[in-house]
């Protein structure tokens, strides 16, 4: 098939498969919203465990296929370059759209205890990155950072769970 052909329709094929994937996503929250208002789940629970797993599944095992092929630089890479995109473009994105919405110069949001939470574990796995792969071992990030990702992660959770449970 010629390129003139393929690229329009291969552009319509996309369009399609985002379509249908935003409708099927709209369709998962809602039930995963009815879900936590029936099993009486806090909505920032459902957010940093159910719907947290469900969005970063693909990532996973696509990064986890990357590393057991040997492209371990790869599955850095893209470890952080999802979620960067995800941060900078939704927020940007988002905004965007409340600003077209509101018709304000300036919307104020409040950064939760939750929220703080949240930054707070990703400066200190960043922080740790940093240290352990750029000066500790001169730019090789050791195959333990695996094992203490994953602990400040339960860490993360059960901190979240305390203050939304507890503290709050």
């Amino acid at each position: 098939m010629a390129a003139v052909l393929a690229v329009p329709i291969a552009l319509y094929g996309f369009v399609i498969a985002a379509t249908w994937i935003d409708w099927i996503a709209d369709k998962l929250v809602s039930l995963l919203g009815f879900l936590g208002v029936v099993l009486r789940i806090p909505n920032y629970i459902m957010g940093i465990t159910v719907l947290a797993w469900g969005n970063s599944m693909a990532d996973l095992s696509a990064n986890v296929a990357m590393a057991r092929k040997g492209l371990a630089n790869m599955a850095i890479t893209a470890c952080f370059a999802g979620p960067l995109f995800n941060i900078l473009v939704g927020c940007g994105a988002g905004f965007g759209v409340l600003r077209s919405v509101t018709q304000k110069e300036f919307n104020y949001v409040t950064l939760t205890p939750a929220i703080n939470t949240g930054f707070l574990f990703c400066f200190i796995n960043c922080g740790m990155l940093l240290v352990s792969g750029l000066v500790i071992n001169k730019g090789v990030i050791p195959a333990r950072h695996g094992y203490f990702a994953l602990a400040l992660y339960f860490v993360y959770i059960f901190t979240s769970l305390l203050l939304q449970f507890f503290l709050s």
